[in-house]
């Protein structure tokens, strides 16, 4: 037998077809269109576990459950979306309309969380009792499992690390606060503040990588970095300094096995993590502690929302 997991996303909805090697086998997607009434986004995420499957060569009988990640408050024991701020559903009953359309049994989990889960399954904490994984995108986005189990809180809610506040009145945050740490380690943030330091230094060589403000984007200070400049490296330090910060906090408070990393900027793998992992050897207050957390790259990519979806049922 096999699953379907679907990561449903402000902009795409993804199925895809994985196997017991947590292998997928075939995917599909559309465009979520989040404008339209919540009927026709689940409408749709029905229509691309039908293609998805087709693609395989298989039928829906060969597909034992459904698993699903989704933006926003996600109440997996009443197969409810409480609330998520970037599509139309407000106390949405999912599970619902989902067995109603596909007749088979739905699981439901934050994206983030199940992208978490996903790594604990099948990438870079593997095998792991506990771990936090944190995606650096357009937000930071979190996911934690503990004694291995999906940590939401009582409520549904937890593991928003990145509305964390790091600076006090801060930075605004989308979320109403000062100083998250989402405002300053996100990769918007990043490229909020490689603009402010090229419009401060004319002779950035920045200015060669993005000849106009709005051409900069996430790799623009690493790649003046590696040029030699030092307005770029300065960026590049700065940044790192404030994802180090969340991180610490993360193992002071949860002291997971694994903490990966994931998100486009992530891509820079070391250069990213070695002066973030130097950071925390020095600043966590596990230290002095034979056991310490492991700071890695996570290792599943965009798939990871996908694989940690259609493991979901192996949590219940």
């Amino acid at each position: 037998m096999v699953t379907i997991g679907i990561d449903l996303g402000g902009t795409n909805i993804v199925a895809g077809v994985v196997d017991e090697q947590y292998r997928i086998l075939a995917s599909a997607k559309c465009k979520t269109h989040a404008e339209r009434a919540a009927e026709a986004i689940v409408d749709d995420m029905a229509k691309v576990c039908r293609e998805a499957v087709s693609k395989a060569g298989l039928s829906m009988d060969d597909v034992a459950y459904i698993g699903i990640g989704a933006p926003g408050t996600c109440n997996a024991e009443q197969g409810t979306i409480e609330y998520a701020n970037n599509l139309p559903f407000d106390h949405l009953p999912l599970r619902a309309m989902m067995n109603e359309r596909l007749g088979k049994p739905i699981y439901i989990e934050n994206d983030a969380n199940a992208a978490a889960w996903g790594e604990v399954k099948a990438g870079a904490a593997k095998g792991a009792n506990s771990c936090v994984c944190v995606t650096l995108g357009t937000g930071v986005g979190g996911g934690i499992v503990i004694d291995g189990k999906i940590y939401g809180g009582f409520n549904a809610a937890g593991a928003e690390i990145g509305h964390t506040v790091i600076v006090k009145d801060g930075e605004p945050c989308t979320c109403g606060r000062h100083g998250c740490w989402e405002a300053y380690a996100s990769a918007t943030a990043l490229i909020r503040q490689t603009r402010e330091a090229m419009k401060a230094h004319p002779e950035s060589l920045m200015w060669k990588t993005a000849r106009k403000l709005e051409d900069a984007n996430g790799l623009t200070a690493f790649d003046a970095m590696r040029a030699g400049d030092a307005v770029g490296a300065g960026v590049v330090q700065t940044y790192i300094e404030y994802i180090a910060a969340g991180v610490v906090n993360m193992v002071n408070i949860f002291q997971p096995e694994i903490v990966c990393i994931g998100g486009g900027v992530s891509k820079e793998g070391e250069t990213l993590l070695a002066p973030i992992r130097k950071i925390l050897e020095a600043e966590r207050y596990s230290r002095y502690s034979e056991k310490q957390s492991v700071l890695c790259a996570a290792q599943l990519g965009n798939d990871a929302g996908v694989i940690g979806a259609a493991c979901l049922g192996e949590m219940a």
